[in-house]
């Protein structure tokens, strides 16, 4: 279950292999214009923000708080990009915009063939201040979206410069599995790259749990990452396992330090 979207691109021959270090990713398409760049571009997946608008007519449009409307509404979105072959990653940043996004997924996802991910924070994280959305109430509500659908679910967490950022701890990814382990749909957890030497047998024992789980792994690119950060995880799980959802200056650093590993060690 955990390569369904490596198998539709590679079936489409838009990557050589079941890596999920060769999808990349465009983000914040939460505009017309940036839809209509993002669906002639070169990326596999789009991701996007839902939010409830802010005054009436109250209905889901992609905006990115503080932001409180958008001069698209999902249901236009949805219409923008079906016709299309990328995948896309829905970003719920408020509770209250769940259950009509999956009633609009739902009227068009039959017609859809393309990868769906829909994200959001649910627990609490390093660092994070911000409150999660409560999990029960978001699973619940994404739970009769179809059984390929991608639940994407994270923790929120802050990048504080100048100080000690912990890890992903053992309560964090404990807690975690508890809520996802009898989820019929596959899951990926969002986790910051710049945590990930700190994390590595917690994040390691969470994906061991289920062939469902896989990891999706972010940064931004003031984040002090470098490529030997993540390459302990590449050696030692699937390559289909791990999703690199990087700037494309850390990605290619990332996939040309790997083929040199790979080359080294023959």
């Amino acid at each position: 279950m955990s390569e369904q979207t490596l198998d539709y691109f590679l079936n489409r021959r838009e990557i050589k292999q079941r890596d999920g270090a060769e999808v990349t990713w465009s983000h914040g398409v939460n505009s017309r214009t940036k839809v209509e760049e993002a669906v002639t571009g070169p990326t596999h997946m789009l991701e996007a923000d839902v939010i409830m608008r802010g005054h009436d007519p109250r209905e889901p449009v992609m905006a990115h708080p503080p932001d409180t409307d958008s001069d698209i509404t999902l249901e236009q979105w949805l219409e923008a990009v079906k016709s299309h072959h990328k995948g896309i990653k829905l970003d719920f940043k408020s509770l209250d915009a769940v259950s009509p996004s999956v009633r609009l997924l739902e009227e068009v996802l039959p017609k859809l063939k393309f990868p769906v991910w829909v994200n959001a924070d649910v627990l609490s994280g390093p660092g994070g201040t911000a409150a999660p959305l409560y999990p029960q109430a978001f699973l619940y509500a994404v739970s009769t979206l179809p059984s390929e659908t991608v639940l994407s679910l994270g923790w929120t967490a802050e990048w504080t410069e100048g100080t000690e950022n912990q890890g992903y701890s053992w309560d964090m990814v404990r807690a975690m599995e508890e809520i996802c382990r009898d989820l019929k749909h596959p899951v990926t957890f969002p986790v910051q790259a710049a945590r990930l030497s700190q994390s590595f047998s917690q994040l390691t024992w969470l994906l061991q749990q289920s062939d469902r789980y896989t990891l999706t792994v972010w940064s931004s690119p003031t984040d002090a990452i470098t490529p030997e950060d993540l390459l302990l995880y590449r050696k030692h799980t699937h390559v289909s396992r791990i999703y690199y959802d990087l700037p494309e200056c850390q990605r290619s650093k990332l996939m040309f330090v790997s083929e040199v590993n790979i080359c080294l060690e023959r």
